[in-house]
């Protein structure tokens, strides 16, 4: 689990597809203080996207294997070598919560419609993939290739969020342009609460089965007469 508080801008090193085509890929990763208490097994979220470690360099680098889902359903196929990537370790248990509940687990590609600069932020209009901007609610937390926002306004295709200056120099959301890919990951909370809702009712036949008396099973000494 995350919490969408980037710490390190990382460098893309090297995207190599083992099979020679990109149904997936391994990605080497520059970035000195994820590494720096990490071990194989460990995660990271790569522009929000949560990788498992497979190996760590002496040079600050690890490497992650990149499966084809992931390449399919999130920006991480855009990345080049020297991209710049937000990196953030595996929350702790002890740690402070700092943004909200993040999984990596991206539910969508999104791409920046505009940007209109402030006296001290930037304002953001980024647009979501259809069936997404029902998860999404104005004052509601959203993850954006792994930053914690608040959204600042939803309508039935695009969102808005506002940049304040640390996010804008600290992270890789400061220089996106229109256009630019983004990885999307609305609150886990309101996938839930859908799903609970739309569950559905049981089958009839298994509501008639619940309102049977229940039988006592055979002793072991009848089971061994019959």
């Amino acid at each position: 689990m995350f919490t969408g508080i980037v710490e390190e801008v990382g460098t893309v090193r090297e995207i190599a597809f083992p099979d020679g085509h990109e149904a997936d890929a391994v990605l080497t990763v520059h970035g000195p203080l994820a590494v720096s208490d990490a071990a194989p097994g460990d995660s990271i979220a790569v522009n929000g996207v949560c990788l498992t470690v497979t190996g760590l360099g002496h040079d600050g680098t690890f490497t992650a294997d990149v499966m084809p889902e992931s390449l399919r359903r999130t920006a991480l196929g855009d990345l080049t070598p020297g991209a710049p990537v937000n990196l953030e370790r595996a929350v702790r248990a002890d740690a402070r919560l700092g943004g909200h509940i993040v999984q990596g687990h991206v539910d969508g590609v999104g791409a920046l419609v505009s940007r209109t600069p402030g006296e001290r932020w930037d304002d953001l209009v980024l647009s979501t993939p259809p069936g997404l901007t029902r998860y999404i609610a104005e004052k509601g937390s959203i993850a954006v290739s792994g930053v914690s926002l608040t959204v600042t306004h939803v309508d039935d295709t695009t969102f808005g969020v506002s940049l304040i200056p640390t996010t804008l120099d600290t992270t890789t959301l400061g220089a996106l342009t229109p256009g630019d890919h983004v990885n999307l990951e609305v609150d886990v909370l309101a996938k839930y609460v859908e799903r609970l809702l739309t569950a559905g009712a049981p089958h009839p036949q298994a509501l008639a089965d619940s309102a049977e008396p229940a039988t006592v099973p055979a002793s072991p000494t009848s089971a061994a007469q019959e």
